[in-house]
């Protein structure tokens, strides 16, 4: 009988336990990168579109190739992934000024289409699959795109899958849920191009 009872008396603390979700680990989000601190940086496929004044042949459009430059008359071979497009700017003028003396010859480079940020939600979404943008988005607005999580979904155990630049493979836990009612903005990372957002 005291068996029992201590069974019985347990069995509301169990219920309680079962009903709880299991807390996240520990990740330092503070961590993670935020482009949107600085320009947006280009990356293979994105098109730029450059204006020499008064230069129309070395005017057009140039696309970052996969090995990140682009190649412009009289410049040649130009590195641009990584970089903002005032950078490219900036390397383009200086190299332009062997060739034209002509201070008045002003450089502009503007990005004409946005290719390479591309990221993955997938899961249990409405609409999983690759997405691109124009903008950098936030894991919110990545799973906002795929429609939202559907029926069978656990957003609380949704996961960034980032692959760091020395090829680490990381999970970053997100509880999508937290976000939403803002008790863990934190969580709200910026997807980063490559990223996997997977929500089960």
């Amino acid at each position: 009988m005291r068996f029992a009872s201590a069974v019985i008396a347990a069995l509301p603390l169990w219920f309680l336990l079962a009903g709880c979700p299991s807390p996240q680990p520990y990740f330092n989000y503070a961590a993670e990168p935020d482009p949107r601190k600085g320009g947006f940086l280009l990356g293979p496929s994105d098109v730029l579109k450059i204006n020499v004044w008064h230069n129309p042949d070395l005017s057009g459009d140039a696309i970052v190739r996969p090995d990140g430059t682009i190649t412009m008359p009289l410049v040649g071979d130009v590195r641009a992934a990584g970089r903002s497009p005032s950078e490219v700017r900036d390397e383009i003028t200086t190299r332009l000024k062997a060739f034209i003396k002509d201070e008045s010859a002003i450089v502009t480079v503007a990005v004409a289409t946005v290719n390479s940020y591309r990221f993955v939600v997938s899961g249990n979404v409405e609409k999983p699959g690759s997405y691109n943008a124009n903008h950098y988005v936030t894991v919110s607005e990545a799973i906002t795109l795929a429609s939202g999580p559907n029926k069978f979904a656990s957003p609380e155990q949704t996961v960034i899958i980032r692959t760091s630049p020395n090829g680490t493979v990381r999970r970053i836990p997100i509880d999508e849920q937290a976000i939403l009612t803002g008790k863990r903005p934190e969580q709200d990372l910026v997807i980063m191009p490559g990223d996997t957002v997977y929500v089960p």
